[in-house]
């Protein structure tokens, strides 16, 4: 198993030194500095976990939050003696995960690390059911498909259409393979029952986001999903 990455940023060589010791005695990798500049340089490094102080000369841990915040995505843990309720509420509000008042207990530390870890594995795996591309979104647990954030009221043959296109980007299907796929072999419905629903796909798509194009139509060949800006 993977050990999980943390980076400690505090003035307080001594504060860091036990962080690190405790965390790495519980299997964490566990780096630490002491400045936001020495922070800044660590920003090309892939970390799970950022336990951040906010009173530190230079750059403080609000600004180094305010500067990092776009580039990380990893849960961001404030540390600080600051107790008002201003202080907690500005920490979160510029994309801090959780807030912490010193004197803390190391156990205390590491449950809260462990719950924003384990968090960030369940988003990520159900990220694993999500397909997106551009404005669309795909659910595959839940079958649902989404433009712009809005659920499209797809039928089932036509939700089962986008699914297979959208997982098969740029892969031309035919009307008898698509036909095939989503209806079985086997049926009774008509071949141009896939035109139709193709066409009541884009239809709905254009209600929602009308300067995209994703279904895309090769003559004499079949369709495929092919994202185009239609923007004059």
């Amino acid at each position: 198993m993977n050990k999980k990455k943390i980076l400690v940023v505090d003035d307080d060589e001594d504060i860091c030194c036990t962080i690190k010791q405790y965390l790495e005695l519980h299997h964490y990798q566990v780096e630490t500095v002491h400045s936001g500049v020495e922070a800044l340089k660590m920003m090309n490094d892939d970390f799970d976990l950022i336990v951040l102080d906010i009173m530190m000369e230079g750059i403080d841990g609000m600004e180094l939050c305010r500067l990092i915040r776009d580039r990380v995505d990893c849960p961001i843990l404030f540390v600080s003696a600051k107790t008002l309720e201003e202080d907690k509420v500005l920490a979160l509000s510029i994309g801090g995960d959780d807030y912490i008042t010193k004197p803390f207990s190391l156990k205390e530390l590491k449950a809260r690390i462990d719950s924003h870890l384990r968090r960030e594995e369940r988003i990520r795996s159900n990220e694993r059911y999500l397909l997106s591309s551009k404005n669309m979104t795909i659910d595959l647990l839940a079958n649902e498909v989404f433009c712009k954030g809005r659920k499209l009221p797809l039928t089932k043959k036509e939700y089962e259409i986008v699914k297979l296109l959208m997982l098969n980007q740029k892969v031309v299907f035919s009307k008898e393979r698509i036909f095939e796929r989503v209806w079985g072999i086997d049926s009774d419905s008509q071949l141009d029952t896939v035109t139709e629903s193709i066409k009541n796909i884009r239809k709905k798509i254009k209600a929602v986001d009308p300067e995209t194009s994703y279904i895309q139509t090769l003559y004499g060949l079949g369709y495929k999903w092919d994202v185009t800006d239609e923007k004059q």
